[in-house]
């Protein structure tokens, strides 16, 4: 006659994908309630965004040449930098939860490490996901006319969507190393600046040649113009290959390395 033990303080169950399901609600569960609760956090990913479009359109605007309405330049470079945004948020709230005790309490329970950094990636899409669609709208509501078609939006939703859980990984990583909230802020950085040496605000041949080099060989650049492109009618060509590729690889290589980062840090 066999007798069943519980699991011993801080041994993990491996039980199947229920339990790896189970573990990863309940992290995403807890991330959206932080969430929620973190209103300035939200606040301050839709109001920056906001505030950078009406900056540029009507201050800026009349002065940069586009050969077309600026603001239906400019929308998909304020998109993807919305998502920037959200993800800094990202990596302080992984941060905080590495350095406040958090973690070290999830040890004495059979939980799955890798349902943490889940539930941060998770609630970050869906902020992201809320913020960019509030974005859209009142860009909308300001002059933005794009002439996509259905399939159009569904492509544009499809590559935000891998972009945004891309970033959301390489958010979460960079929020496992940090030593501090205020250490990931300025990781998160990173992510803010890149769209500024991009095709975001003014096209790449305007300027110098060497950060023309820079804008037309990093992976924001590609993304938005696969986006405007899509919004728009304007010609594409192989940038959205382009782009995908710069995508999933930026995806696979944040999760395996996020993930690694994370369990390392664990047993230290």
């Amino acid at each position: 006659m066999t007798t069943a033990t519980a699991p011993a303080p801080g041994e993990r169950t491996h039980g199947g994908l229920g339990n790896a399901a189970g573990d990863a609600l309940t992290m995403i569960g807890r991330s959206v309630r932080l969430s929620r609760r973190n209103v300035d956090t939200l606040l301050m990913s839709i109001v920056l965004p906001l505030l950078m479009m009406v900056l540029f359109v009507y201050v800026f605007g009349g002065a940069i040449d586009t050969g077309t309405a600026y603001i239906n330049y400019v929308v998909p470079g304020i998109i993807l930098l919305c998502t920037g945004y959200g993800a800094s948020s990202t990596a302080m709230s992984v941060a905080a939860d590495m350095n406040s005790g958090m973690i070290d309490r999830l040890r004495s329970l059979p939980i799955r490490s890798s349902a943490v950094l889940t539930g941060h990636v998770t609630a970050s899409v869906a902020r992201n996901a809320l913020s960019t669609t509030i974005v859209v709208l009142a860009a909308v509501a300001m002059g933005f006319r794009p002439t996509a078609s259905l399939g159009d939006w569904a492509l544009v939703a499809g590559l935000v969507l891998l972009y945004v859980l891309a970033l959301s990984w390489l958010a979460a990583g960079l929020g496992v190393i940090a030593k501090s909230v205020e250490s990931a802020s300025v990781l998160g950085f990173v992510m803010l600046f890149l769209p500024y040496l991009s095709s975001a605000f003014v096209p790449t041949d305007t300027m110098p040649s060497l950060l023309q080099g820079i804008s037309e060989h990093q992976p924001i650049t590609p993304v938005i113009e696969t986006v405007r492109g899509l919004l728009t009618g304007t010609p594409i060509g192989d940038r959205g290959w382009v782009a995908l590729a710069w995508t999933v690889g930026i995806l696979v290589v944040a999760f395996a390395g996020s993930t690694w980062l994370y369990r390392r840090r664990n047993r230290a």
